[in-house]
């Protein structure tokens, strides 16, 4: 282990924290101006909607052959070449005029975001000792939600609407900014690569049902969430809303409850059990998905909240039942629950773009309900197991 990185640990974790702030900023940096996309470049609502499900896909795609470069090399050259990319791209979407090649750049750029995501969390495993990556792993989750949030406070609010490409610029130089800052202050790796055995790869964990249970919980619960808060800018710009945009990206702020609610969470499936959790957390984010439903503007607020609160308590219920049930293999594991993560995103955001085409609001809504089937299902099935 390197002791430097006992020596600060406030300034390690400063580090991860603003590194990863800056790349998850991106993912969702043109969520709040979707319908201002639509017009500026004459696309349907299902295609402006490619602009965020793009960067979750490339996500998705990248993160099994990220993760698996970063266990057998040092972590960062990698940390370099993806903040350039990244960064590169990103000036590169603020000022093309044509859809096609934004959604090229959106795209690679989420191929690139596990150079600064998974990534990092590799080096902290291999660097750290036990006692300290449990720490600098909470800021790390913290670091996940406030960048979702600030891409789309940036896309949305600090920026006007019809000035979206500022956004990109803004975010682009910070995340250089703290790829600099990382590659400058965070110490030296000391930690040893050791190259995994064979004990048990993903075809084999894929093989167990237990496992693949698992990982069908966050697709499901993904899909779902992603689409609500994807579609809700076209929803709430509609009438009978007619929200302006400043407006509908207050709306995201709804988003920090996955700060506080991943550590309740945990502590309530020490007392309930896992699948207890999953199941309660379906049953609000199902009466929350209803409450959108009223036509009014406060009760749309507080159906986010509860969708926050349902998705993130089956978020933390299922990781944390995943890793309680490997001995082995966690980090492939986790990969694999990354992966089915971000595919469940990015699916959700598709299919979901035709629902709203079809059926509009009340089309997502009902899909949304009939996916979180899955975590429900899921959940009740663990929970009568463990009686």
């Amino acid at each position: 282990m390197n002791p430097n990185l006992n020596d600060r640990p406030y300034r390690l974790q400063a580090l991860v924290f603003s590194l990863v702030v800056a790349a998850f900023s991106t993912v969702y940096i043109t969520q709040p101006v979707l319908p201002v996309l639509t017009t500026e470049f004459g696309v349907s609502e299902f295609m402006a909607s490619l602009s965020v499900s793009a960067v979750i896909l490339g996500m998705a795609l990248a993160n099994l052959p990220w993760g698996r470069l970063a266990d057998r090399t040092r972590v960062r050259p990698i940390l370099l070449a993806g903040g350039v990319v990244i960064t590169l791209c990103g000036f590169f979407s603020a000022s093309t005029t044509s859809f096609r090649l934004l959604i090229l750049a959106r795209f690679i750029q989420g191929l690139f975001i596990p150079t600064l995501s998974t990534c990092v969390v590799v080096y902290l495993a291999r660097n750290l000792p036990l006692e300290r990556l449990n720490v600098v792993m909470g800021t790390y989750v913290s670091a996940t939600v406030a960048g979702g949030l600030s891409g789309r406070l940036l896309g949305g609010w600090i920026h006007p609407p019809l000035h979206w490409r500022y956004a990109f610029v803004t975010t682009s130089i910070l995340l250089f900014a703290a790829t600099l800052a990382a590659l400058r202050w965070l110490p030296p790796e000391t930690g040893k690569i050791e190259i995994p055995e064979e004990e048990a790869g993903f075809i084999h964990l894929l093989s167990r049902r237990d496992v693949w249970r698992m990982l069908l919980v966050p697709f499901g619960a993904f899909f779902v969430f992603s689409s609500i808060f994807n579609y809700l800018p076209f929803y709430l710009a509609a009438p009978p809303f007619n929200a302006p945009t400043q407006i509908i990206t207050l709306m995201y702020l709804s988003y920090l409850l996955g700060v506080v609610i991943g550590p309740v969470a945990g502590n309530l499936s020490n007392r309930f059990g896992n699948g207890a959790i999953m199941v309660g957390g379906a049953l609000v984010f199902v009466l929350a998905i209803c409450t959108t439903l009223i036509p009014s503007i406060w009760a749309v607020a507080l159906s986010l909240a509860g969708v926050c609160l349902g998705f993130f308590f089956i978020h933390a219920a299922a990781a944390g039942l995943l890793n309680r049930r490997l001995t082995v293999s966690r980090g492939r594991a986790n990969s694999l629950y990354i992966l089915f993560y971000y595919l469940g995103g990015s699916l959700g955001i598709t299919v979901s773009g035709l629902a709203y085409e079809r059926g509009g609001w009340l089309g997502v809504a009902a899909l949304g309900i009939v996916m979180l089937s899955i975590p429900f299902s899921i959940g009740w099935r663990e929970r009568k197991e463990k009686q």
